[in-house]
């Protein structure tokens, strides 16, 4: 996969000031299966210019600890980024953070195999098990099979620093 993430220096700055090393827990509303109400929990650390780590702690996907190459785009500085990332399962994720309003708005191209397979899409991308079965969802469908989820969060905590989340080599290979 190759990531183009060519940053100006007005651009970086304003990500250094904005969003660098910066940590958020947020909760989608949702409905489970059945139509009830429930809270998807997301913990998302961006953690530098070209990496996020994150973990999901509620919905389908809970149970899955992450780390991605990102790439960034400044809609507005202190206001709007956007954050790109490619899933080893095929999933394309896009996420707007949205400073001033506390909140997230996400766009998931889940691959059929992630959607239809949420269980083996937990885990954690340092076992090499859970890396390995992540990759062979991959292969499950093809790129028009996707299932597009469209939510939004409210932010609840915005800190610096890793929080509960393991640090990563800032050069560690992400796919």
């Amino acid at each position: 996969m190759t990531t183009i993430n060519h940053m100006s220096a007005e651009t970086l700055k304003a990500f250094d000031k904005d969003i660098r090393n910066l940590h958020l827990l947020y909760d989608y509303d949702a409905r489970d299966a059945q139509g009830n109400p429930e809270k998807w929990r997301y913990e998302m650390w961006f953690f530098s210019e070209k990496r996020i780590v994150y973990a999901i702690h509620g919905g389908p996907m809970a149970g899955r600890i992450n780390y991605q190459t990102a790439t960034y785009q400044c809609i507005r500085p202190g206001e709007l980024w956007q954050c790109n990332w490619l899933e080893e399962t095929g999933t394309i994720c896009s996420l707007v953070y949205d400073i001033t309003n506390k909140k997230i708005s996400t766009l998931l191209g889940f691959s059929k195999g992630h959607w239809e397979n949420a269980e083996a899409a937990h885990g954690d991308k340092r076992n090499p098990e859970d890396l390995q079965r992540w990759r062979g969802l991959a292969k499950l469908g093809t790129q028009t099979e996707r299932y597009m989820l469209s939510e939004q969060a409210d932010i609840l905590e915005v800190f610096h620093g890793p929080g509960e989340l393991e640090p990563i080599d800032p050069e560690a290979s992400t796919m």
